[in-house]
């Protein structure tokens, strides 16, 4: 008896380890696979083939996800993938851009014990929603050419999303990657092509049925993360609400240059955060801000 006892012990053991093993293995694969092809990189059909194939039942989503995130003509910005997912699933993606860090390490650490550290960790739920709309955006980015979210009214009350601050997370993740897309319009030539970057700027999405800048819902309660590695943990409000406030300005720019309608700067200036001085201490941007409304009180 004690030996068929021991016998059934050791072989669920075997099973669980095997599992264990198997689950750590796609981990390690998708973390791989993220790091190839997540930018211009295009992964054939037998190799995402394999990659669907003989994934543990709990990896379904976030494999699903990754698959989304390395191949052109996704469903990306579909209902299963936009919608939050639960934070088993937040986790398992989080772990996957970790090891995708790790592979672009010299000074690498086992991936094993990486999974193992991290699953173990307290990880903050809004750090784990941050990564994943970073992850998301990231994508549209690298695989949805060309740049065009006109189409797109994103609803934030059908995605899931537990609160204000997930809300707002979602929104200035897919504001920063808005924002990217006219950097370079308004930065690099000289002067600077605002003609193109308001068309660019005309291509963003609306939120909520309203143009995107009319979204002024910030005043959920900061937290610190570490968002640029060298910088240690820092006010994610500050970060963000500060670029935002930079494609905003950008988009003032445009219009004035491109000599638009008194109208439709007056609808960005008062129907956004630029007249919001309760947000100006998130923002490097606060003295062009003020001054900006100075004048306006003196025309």
């Amino acid at each position: 008896m004690k030996k068929t006892i021991f016998t059934l012990l050791t072989f669920t053991m075997a099973i669980l380890s095997f599992g264990q093993n198997n689950y750590n293995n796609q981990l390690i694969k998708l973390g791989k696979s993220y790091k190839d092809y997540m930018f211009r990189n295009e992964p054939n059909k037998n190799f995402i083939k394999e990659l669907k194939t003989n994934v543990p039942e709990n990896l379904i989503m976030a494999n699903d996800f990754i698959v989304q995130t390395i191949t052109t003509k996704n469903k990306i910005l579909s209902q299963p993938y936009i919608s939050r997912p639960d934070d088993a699933v937040l986790k398992q993606i989080f772990i996957i851009q970790e090891i995708n860090q790790n592979y672009r390490r010299e000074d690498q650490i086992d991936n094993n014990k990486l999974i193992d550290s991290l699953q173990s960790k307290e990880i903050p739920t809004y750090e784990l929603v941050d990564n994943y709309y970073d992850m998301l955006f990231t994508a549209v980015g690298n695989k949805n050419q060309p740049f065009n979210l006109s189409k797109n009214d994103f609803k934030l009350n059908s995605y899931n999303l537990k609160d204000e601050t997930e809300k707002g997370i979602f929104f200035l993740q897919c504001m920063s990657y808005c924002g990217t897309s006219i950097w370079g319009y308004i930065n690099i030539p000289k002067p600077a092509n605002t003609k193109t970057a308001l068309e660019y700027i005309n291509k963003f999405p609306k939120f909520n049925g309203q143009p995107y800048y009319q979204y002024t819902d910030f005043y959920f309660k900061d937290f610190e993360m570490l968002i640029i590695t060298d910088n240690g943990k820092e006010s994610y409000k500050g970060y963000y609400i500060n670029k935002y406030y930079e494609t905003l300005l950008n988009h003032l720019f445009c219009l004035i240059k491109e000599e638009s309608t008194e109208k439709e700067k007056n609808n960005l200036l008062l129907g956004s955060i630029l007249k919001d001085s309760n947000l100006y201490k998130y923002t490097k941007l606060k003295d062009t801000l003020e001054q900006i409304f100075e004048a306006k009180k003196r025309d």
